[in-house]
């Protein structure tokens, strides 16, 4: 196979340039709304296996595994033709994570409330106001999934999603965590081809486990045709030369490839010593501060998933899609080592593990 000129790519990327950066500013925007609502959840009574668990490798596996199956069971409900049982499924979990993160804003209208009128509302009605948001959010994604309503709707899924899981696992598991999924992405990606199927899957049943970066005004993600993902596979096969023109007309990323290097950015937060000033702390008791040294650590490692997603980019404008996670997750690894090494010491930067 001959490779795309580095002209080629550089040109394709400039073609490309304004769904590149709105793809780039929901990856940072996911993992900004979860560093900015994890104190409210960085109690061991949210962590997923408590206290001890967040230590333990066989949690990890633990995940990869319902991971895995996840997948097998919605391609095989999808083979199948069970199109309402994959999108009642994944609705109903997306509603789980969506709650956890609108939650937070309750608190914010509760305290502005509280500063306007010195009325306190009860937790009660912070419950109700979630639930209500939440579900209003979920019809209307059901109702109109178009890729502004998709995105938003996977952003603030996202977040709850990396912040629940950031909590709950030491950067140390978290790192393994991702060293094993991004060899399962490229498998599934590039040899089985398996997540190019279930990415189909998503797009034709409009769900937020996608995010989408239009690439023309106009564009209409509930007019996606099926297949994206395979004909494009195919159609790069029978034109080896030819970087990506008309094969899409929107960018897609996983909702995995933000979540992965996110969960690392709030597990950095969340674990590692309280090195330096407090620089986050505006949810008060009972929630813990963020020091300066973590943040700086889990900023670096934003970082370096962003030089992760650049990397990404270059091989994407050559038309073919692509494992994501390999790039982000060593981006963000790395970044997370050089950073922390720097803001804290690289002997603060592992936490002792157990196997069972």
């Amino acid at each position: 196979m001959k490779d795309v000129s580095a002209m080629e790519i550089v040109q394709a990327m400039r073609e490309q340039w304004v769904s590149m950066t709105g793809m780039a500013s929901m990856f940072i925007g996911t993992i900004l709304i979860g560093l900015f609502i994890q104190p409210v959840y960085n109690f061991d009574e949210i962590r997923a296996f408590g206290e001890s668990g967040s230590t333990k490798v066989k949690f990890i596996f633990f995940e990869l595994l319902m991971i895995f199956l996840f997948t097998v069971i919605i391609i095989w409900m999808a083979r199948k033709g069970l199109d309402y049982l994959i999108k009642g499924f994944v609705m109903f979990a997306l509603g789980i994570s969506l709650f956890y993160t609108i939650w937070p804003v309750a608190l914010i209208l509760r305290w502005l409330i509280l500063v306007i009128t010195d009325f306190d509302i009860s937790t009660t009605f912070l419950d109700i106001f979630a639930i209500v948001a939440t579900v209003g959010l979920m019809t209307l994604l059901y109702k109109y999934p178009e890729w502004y309503v998709v995105n938003s709707v996977g952003v603030l899924v996202g977040a709850g999603v990396i912040t629940l899981l950031g909590v709950t696992f030491t950067p140390s598991l978290i790192i393994i965590f991702m060293i094993i999924a991004a060899i399962y992405d490229h498998w599934a990606v590039n040899k089985s081809k398996h997540m190019l199927e279930l990415a189909d899957t998503m797009i034709n049943l409009k769900l937020p486990v996608l995010l989408v970066a239009p690439k023309e005004r106009g564009y209409s993600f509930r007019d996606e045709k099926e297949k994206i993902m395979q004909e494009d596979i195919s159609s790069t096969d029978n034109n080896q030369n030819k970087t990506e023109k008309k094969s899409r007309d929107a960018l897609f990323m996983g909702l995995g490839d933000v979540i992965f290097p996110g969960i690392l950015v709030i597990s950095s937060v969340t674990f590692l010593p309280e090195i330096g000033p407090v620089v986050f702390d505006i949810w008060g008791d009972p929630s813990l501060p963020i020091h300066l040294g973590p943040m700086l650590v889990g900023l670096g490692t934003l970082f370096g998933g962003l030089c992760g997603y650049v990397a990404l980019m270059t091989q994407v404008a050559r038309g073919k899609p692509q494992a994501g996670l390999p790039l982000l997750n060593g981006g963000s690894i790395l970044g997370y080592i050089i950073f922390g090494s720097i803001a804290i010491g690289f002997n603060q930067l592992w936490h002792n593990i157990t196997f069972l």
